[in-house]
């Protein structure tokens, strides 16, 4: 597959800075939901080189009629040092889909709870980084504590049933609450 360019602007969600793609870039991808990628953003005009990145690309979950589905990410705080780049800045991007699935972190209430459970710690460190991700994905999408709670009792169960993703997950909405409302990314705070 080829590069995918692009121009955007960066943009904040509460306290989350975003890089969204433009629908025609978001297009180009082989995923709805989430896709993993390499790639860089462009210095400014001047500076040499570009500043690679490896991420996850959420689904904005955007749908419905005259919508069309997207995915942003939350650049790194090295990521915006090495561009030197912030909210409000436009980048220009290049980036491709990769197979190589980066792991990410697990939160220290999931690893609590898998180290209660030898069987199912087992099985998570059989299972792929993409596998981790779905599962990661469907504990943070809740919103209260007590929620997130059953979900990892869920997910300990399943994993110890021989379960190796969660169900009934919708890869395709955006599941994290700190800027979504309804599955779906909100509109930036601040342009």
């Amino acid at each position: 597959m080829n590069a995918i360019s692009f121009e955007t602007k960066l943009f904040t969600i509460h306290d989350w800075t975003i890089l969204r793609l433009p629908e025609e870039a978001s297009a180009k991808l082989p995923s709805r939901g989430m896709t993993m990628v390499k790639g860089v953003i462009n210095l400014p005009a001047g500076k040499a080189g570009d500043v690679p990145f490896k991420t996850l690309l959420e689904p904005d979950g955007s749908y419905g009629p005259g919508k069309k589905p997207s995915h942003w990410f939350t650049p790194d705080k090295k990521l915006l040092e090495d561009a030197n780049v912030g909210t409000g800045d436009t980048v220009q991007v290049s980036l491709k889909p990769t197979k190589e699935w980066i792991e990410p972190e697990v939160p220290d209430d999931v690893q609590k709870a898998l180290s209660t459970s030898p069987k199912a710690e087992a099985l998570w460190k059989d299972i792929t980084p993409l596998a981790h991700w779905d599962w990661i994905r469907w504990i943070r999408a809740v919103k209260t504590t007590e929620t997130r709670r059953k979900h990892i009792e869920v997910m300990l169960d399943k994993l110890n049933k021989g379960m190796r993703r969660p169900c009934c997950f919708n890869r395709n909405l955006c599941s994290v609450p700190e800027v979504s409302k309804n599955w779906r990314l909100l509109e930036p705070t601040q342009t």
